[in-house]
């Protein structure tokens, strides 16, 4: 349930509201708007509370029962668009945002030169894996601390804010000293002890949709975070599993304006992950940019064929360059900017 204030509601009009809910037993939540301020009721069963009991008091306008069950991911919480800043990098705003970078962090040397190629090619974010969740027992399965050090390093050359993968509530607070974003990976989409860690974190959170989860499912799992007071969280498309076995999964991009519509949240696209094959990553990022992608994650490797995980879906540099000048036009075509 979220409490909206009458434009220009004084401040004493809203404590008396947020004395109220908290006096209910719930937890509060500000959001302010340029116009209105709304005060989210956290914590609660609309049913249980009685919009007579806000509606009486000075300053408030109206009382709305969300009915999704992702309450603070729900538009119907946040005027307008979330826009996550990250070292002066925004996420969400006009400026479309380009997460570049090997999928796994295979030594200083290679992350270093990768990182400087994204840099140079239009990249606003370095991304690349240090602890990497595998199909396989088998496969390798990241440098751990020793990649976030050299993820580190390339950040302090490059100035691009990095997002790195965590995989489990243990590696929260070691992943945390090196990273700008924590990345949920599909196979985590649902791991609710790691996203209740992640929600006392100050850090944001870049939730990815799984491999056989639902839109609904995608924005609970947001919601989990943000249940925990972090506000700073973003979700991303990166194909399903279908019956089609050409490409490695299926990219949903009806999901990117539905996820729009229903929510506030910045969403990204990861056409690598949902296509498996690098000559299609161009097509489909440039399809998500058009549907209305807050950004855009793809991976980059010096040379795909020598690369220790997803060659496949690779670009080369010169690729990737090449795909950066074609988003351009793309954006500009949909009012956005790259």
């Amino acid at each position: 349930m979220i409490v909206i204030m009458k434009q220009g509601a004084a401040p004493e009009r809203i404590e008396a509201v947020v004395k109220r809910v908290e006096e209910m037993g719930y937890k509060v939540h500000l959001s302010r708007g340029e116009a209105r301020t709304i005060v989210g009721i956290i914590g609660a069963d609309d049913y249980k509370i009685h919009q007579d009991s806000f509606l009486a008091l000075d300053g408030v306008e109206n009382v709305v029962r969300i009915m999704q069950p992702f309450k603070l991911a729900s538009r119907d919480f946040v005027e307008g668009n979330t826009c996550i800043d990250v070292n002066g990098a925004k996420i969400g705003g006009e400026q479309i945002a380009v997460f570049a970078g090997p999928c796994s962090v295979e030594s200083r040397e290679m992350i270093l030169e990768t990182a400087h190629m994204v840099k140079e090619g239009g990249a606003t974010f370095l991304r690349g894996g240090a602890f990497k969740p595998r199909s396989s027992p088998y496969s390798f399965q990241g440098l751990g601390e020793e990649g976030l050090q050299y993820l580190a390093e390339a950040r302090e050359q490059t100035g691009l804010p990095v997002i790195t993968e965590v995989m489990s509530p243990d590696e929260v607070e070691v992943v945390g000293e090196y990273t700008d974003i924590f990345q949920v990976g599909a196979r985590n989409t649902q791991n609710y002890s790691l996203l209740k860690a992640l929600s006392r974190t100050s850090k944001p959170v870049f939730v990815k949709r799984g491999m056989s989860t639902t839109i609904q499912e995608l924005l609970m799992s947001a919601e989990y975070v943000l249940s925990g007071g972090n506000m700073q969280v973003m979700v991303c498309e990166r194909g399903i599993r279908t019956f089609e076995p050409y490409t490695r999964f299926t990219f949903d991009v009806n999901a990117i304006p539905a996820i729009k519509e229903l929510s506030h949240l910045p969403v990204i696209a990861d056409p690598a992950h949902g296509t498996g094959k690098w000559e299609l990553v161009g097509a489909v990022a440039k399809a998500a940019v058009a549907a209305g992608a807050d950004g855009i994650m793809v991976e980059v490797h010096p040379d795909p064929s020598k690369a220790w995980s997803d060659g496949a879906q690779s670009l080369t540099p010169k690729r990737f360059t090449k795909l950066m000048q074609e988003l351009r036009a793309v954006a500009e075509a949909v009012g956005r900017k790259m």
